[in-house]
């Protein structure tokens, strides 16, 4: 595939007055509000552009699957660091961007966005756009490039996008701890002021899990340091997987509740903020930073609780939408969503109504 004949495709539809709907594997189609328009397929733009792993610096086209980079990365022993999902072993890395989404490690290793260097784009009109680099000091000004993570495709059509990788760490260990959920946060506070390498967390059920990582010696006083349970590798690592590609227990679970009738949510709060009370099973990652829940409950009595925690709902699965995915925004916040999205998509082609209904 060539940009060229993308370029021809957005400007048919912008001198036709159509829409396009961006696609790669269609991983993540059931996140966001369902997008309208001709399809404009990614998966053929695909390939490793450049790689230097002494410069821990990868730059990768658009279509190119997340497996198949992180098996590049892995022959030279690096990672995606923020761990992005896997939804059934597919996504592509354009997506991956777009949707913005990070696994287990994000409270250690930062999000998706903390990864993001450089990308190259195409705008409404057609036209080619760079931003950022491929050094991680780049930035001047506006940081446009990781504006696009998380914009869900409408601001334009990712060609290349330039990624920081890291080492995989030397050694790794789990450990687990029978506690209620109020002790998990509580303790999960504690550990987080203290110098440990803790790399990820999950409670659920009575049960809380740490991965641990980094150097061996590290990692070992560590767990002489904390106790608990120690999980062999063996059954650990297909845990983290799971919970990473939301292929384990707890998200199968919840599919099977979406299915009947509930929503799945996905709640960005404070790390301090206390146990909620939600009508659904939880899950708790990142320190307390994520809590994931499946409800019946509805759409305004799930956000107003995460409101009134600091923080904010999003709805990551649901038969019905109809109450808004993303959480609603202040007129000031809309304002500028508008302002950007006619700056780079100025007749609205790119994924209308994705993120929200007016974009």
């Amino acid at each position: 595939m060539l940009i060229s004949q993308l370029q021809d495709q957005i400007k048919s539809a912008a001198a036709r007055g159509a829409k396009l709907e961006i696609r790669g594997h269609r991983s993540k189609a059931f996140y966001g509000q369902t997008p309208t328009g001709e399809l404009l397929d990614m998966s053929g733009y695909s390939g490793i552009s450049s790689y230097e792993p002494s410069e821990l610096v990868v730059t990768v086209k658009a279509g190119t699957p997340i497996v198949e980079l992180e098996q590049s990365l892995a022959q030279q022993g690096q990672r995606l660091a923020f761990e992005p999902p896997r939804f059934g072993g597919r996504g592509t890395v354009g997506g991956m961007v777009a949707a913005g989404l990070s696994g287990p490690a994000r409270a250690s290793m930062g999000a998706l966005r903390d990864h993001v260097l450089g990308v190259t784009m195409l705008n409404g009109n057609a036209e080619a756009m760079s931003f950022g680099g491929t050094v991680i000091k780049n930035v001047a000004g506006y940081d446009v490039s990781r504006l696009m993570a998380g914009s869900m495709g409408i601001l334009g059509l990712l060609l290349e996008v330039s990624l920081k990788v890291l080492p995989a760490p030397k050694a790794q260990a789990t450990l687990r701890f029978e506690l209620g959920q109020e002790q998990a946060l509580n303790q999960l506070n504690r550990w987080g002021g203290q110098a440990l390498p803790i790399d990820a967390s999950a409670w659920w059920d009575g049960a809380l899990l740490l991965r641990l990582s980094g150097a061996r010696a590290a990692v070992h006083s560590a767990c002489q340091a904390l106790g608990g349970e120690l999980i062999e590798a063996e059954l650990a690592a297909p845990f983290w997987a799971g919970l990473r590609d939301h292929s384990d227990e707890y998200f199968l679970g919840a599919a099977r509740a979406v299915e009947g009738g509930a929503k799945l949510w996905r709640l960005s709060l404070p790390q301090t903020a206390p146990a909620l009370s939600l009508h659904g099973e939880q899950l708790i990652e990142w320190g307390g930073a994520q809590r994931w829940v499946a409800t019946p409950m509805a759409a305004n009595v799930v956000r107003e609780l995460a409101a009134k925690a600091g923080g904010h709902a999003t709805l990551f699965r649901a038969a019905d939408k109809s109450g808004g995915v993303f959480a609603p925004l202040a007129a000031p916040l809309m304002r500028i969503h508008r302002q950007l999205k006619h700056s780079f998509d100025p007749q609205g082609i790119f994924n209308p109504g994705r993120l929200y209904d007016e974009l």
